[in-house]
């Protein structure tokens, strides 16, 4: 039994950087609450973590962010890595709250992208996931544009749009991403078409699709990460037999690998190195010794 590692995998920068920015205000504000207003990335033991320093965690999938925030009184709102739209930050501000900021860099391109074709008149065709909160922060700044999730939504878009700017969400599937693109551009085939599948998604995708005579993927990130669930379905997509999201260790059954030749293991950008890590350590110790050793026992590495 062999055991690749798929590079890249892990944190993209853009996650990092979110990380860092609730660590760096839990640090300098040890006396102020401080609230984020949903997960500031989509891994549960990220929150864990940040849960730790102080900072609570408010989320709740049947509520936008702008109504999150009527639960925010006082102190500090984090703003996660997926973004808001600007009725979100002057309401925070209006209610006194301070504002920090976490927001992808390459989010914040996409939210000046939408906003600059609004100026102009024109229409934006959005194609994003229902109820994703990178979808829910762009699709609310400008009631010019128009979420597409599915080819439902395509033929219910007004064949009235003008000036038409077709774009995405940054952690979309390529292969799905495209799919509806045909369909837009062919009910909009004068569209301006902007992809903006973000360059970390991009790569961690292209490499699970370049991937050879693979048996199994063992992709490891949180069943809310948008980008580790494409992993998982791009790997079925395109031929690999066996594709399966784990959170961690702990997660694994024998069965998942038992009899096949060449696992593969990858992540989600919002996955700790050190869960993947562990991963990959218990499936090589595994291959090399034969013995299944139940690792619902390990412990959650420390990140």
């Amino acid at each position: 039994m062999e055991i690749i590692p798929v590079v890249p995998r892990g944190y993209c920068q853009g996650v990092v950087r979110a990380i860092q920015i609730a660590r760096d205000t839990a640090k300098s504000n040890p006396d102020t609450p401080i609230t984020m207003l949903g997960m500031i990335v989509h891994n549960r033991y990220v929150v864990d973590a940040c849960s730790v320093l102080g900072i609570r965690c408010l989320e709740d999938p049947m509520k936008t962010r702008l109504e999150l925030l009527d639960k925010v009184n006082e102190g500090i709102v984090i703003f996660t890595a997926h973004g808001v739209s600007d009725s979100v930050k002057e309401k925070a501000q209006k209610k006194g709250l301070k504002i920090v900021d976490a927001t992808c860099p390459d989010v914040m391109k996409t939210h000046q992208l939408v906003l600059e074709h609004c100026k102009t008149g024109g229409d934006v065709v959005y194609i994003g996931k229902l109820h994703h909160p990178e979808a829910e922060g762009v699709v609310s700044l400008n009631e010019q544009i128009h979420l597409v999730s599915d080819e439902a939504d395509v033929c219910s878009l007004s064949p009235s749009l003008t000036n038409v700017l077709i774009t995405c969400q940054t952690t979309l599937s390529m292969l799905s991403m495209k799919r509806l693109l045909v369909l837009c551009t062919e009910r909009f085939p004068d569209a301006r078409i902007a992809p903006e599948v973000c360059n970390a998604t991009a790569v961690r995708q292209q490499a699970v699709m370049n991937l050879k005579n693979i048996d199994v993927l063992i992709v490891v990130g949180d069943p809310h990460s948008n980008n580790s669930n494409q992993l998982q379905n791009i790997a079925l997509n395109v031929g690999i037999p066996h594709a399966w999201l784990i959170e961690g260790t702990w997660e694994l059954k024998e069965n998942m690998i038992k009899g096949y030749d060449r696992i593969a293991v990858t992540s989600g950008s919002s996955t700790p190195t050190a869960i993947t890590s562990q991963v990959i350590d218990f499936l090589k110790q595994y291959a090399d010794d034969g013995i299944w050793c139940p690792p619902e026992t390990l412990s959650v590495p420390v990140i």
